[in-house]
């Protein structure tokens, strides 16, 4: 399993987003429900958002976020930084290992 930061840069106000807030929120829960995300959130001065993911490669975490409803309309884009986590808190010792990708190979 690789690591990544995911910053989203948004294009519009986020005062702008209206109803596709909740979409992005539950797009974002597939993503949890199937074990590529650990976290994510708005940066605190609302010019985007970051989200800590894994994924067997870049190209299928790009592609999950191809379907995200903020960059569908035009709202965000993404960048993705890969890094090792090679000092990590024993907490996600098994996120960051992989230990627990039944749900991604399911």
């Amino acid at each position: 399993m690789q690591t990544f930061l995911v910053e989203l840069d948004f294009l519009k106000p986020f005062a702008s987003f209206g109803d596709v807030v909740p979409q992005h929120r539950a797009f974002l829960q597939t993503g949890y429900d199937n074990g590529l995300l650990l976290m994510s959130g708005p940066r605190d001065d609302k010019t985007g958002g970051i989200v800590v993911a894994r994924a067997p490669d870049l190209p299928t975490l790009q592609s999950f976020f191809e379907q995200d409803p903020y960059k569908l309309n035009g709202l965000a884009e993404h960048r993705f930084v890969g890094f090792t986590a090679a000092k990590r808190s024993p907490l996600v010792e098994d996120w960051i290992s992989g230990a627990d990708c039944a749900k991604m190979t399911a």
